[in-house]
């Protein structure tokens, strides 16, 4: 696992608290949302998985992926962190030449994620919450979907309802490790490209990576 620096500030900005506790209210509403009334929504949209895998690869692919799972798909895999997540491109350099970004995507092979094999995903049983509740996502406990060749199939209503408790369960996740990520965040001063390394701010704080960003 990449070293671990938690780092907190003297004191969250006004803007930063404001963020915060909107997230609160959100998540007691999120812990709030129907099951029923959501697998119903599930069910009128219709969805079946086609067992295609389009939703695991392709240039667009990127899975979401919390330190929690992360350790989960280690345990049942023997893989190193290093070989599971990866750091997404998407940050800022700081003025030391380190270059910053959020949370962890599930490492990929190509356009493809390291895990989708021979047509089959190889950690199905441990496959983060994104994976198990695609194509749907809930936006502010609001039901929608990526694109997906399964939707508008008929969905049996045990499904829905595993579909359902699993979005409203990934909300509250998504939700708390938003707000651990701001409580634990120190803003920095942005620099020009660098050489030093990658800082991963996620959920525990500041985790650092020796191997330098490519710059493109």
């Amino acid at each position: 696992m990449p070293e671990i620096e938690e780092r907190k500030g003297e004191g969250a900005s006004p803007e930063m608290a404001s963020r915060i506790a909107d997230l609160r209210e959100d998540l007691r509403k999120a812990k709030a949302q129907s099951k029923v009334d959501l697998a119903a929504e599930i069910r009128d949209m219709g969805f079946s998985c086609q067992g295609c895998g389009e939703c695991c690869r392709g240039e667009d692919n990127s899975v979401l992926v919390f330190p929690q799972e992360i350790r989960a798909i280690e345990e049942a895999t023997g893989l190193s962190w290093a070989e599971v997540a990866e750091p997404p491109q998407e940050g800022e350099w700081d003025t030391e030449g380190y270059f910053h970004t959020l949370e962890w995507r599930l490492a990929k092979v190509g356009e493809a994620c390291r895990f989708y094999q021979g047509g089959v995903c190889a950690i199905y049983s441990v496959r983060p919450m994104l994976c198990r509740s695609y194509p749907f996502y809930l936006d502010r406990g609001k039901l929608m979907a990526s694109e997906c060749r399964g939707l508008g199939k008929k969905i049996d209503a045990q499904e829905a309802e595993r579909l359902a408790e699993t979005l409203i369960a990934r909300q509250i996740i998504e939700i708390e490790e938003a707000i651990a990520l701001l409580e634990r965040y120190r803003d920095f001063p942005r620099g020009p490209p660098g050489e030093r390394g990658i800082i991963v701010h996620d959920s525990e704080g500041e985790q650092r990576i020796g191997q330098a960003r490519k710059q493109i």
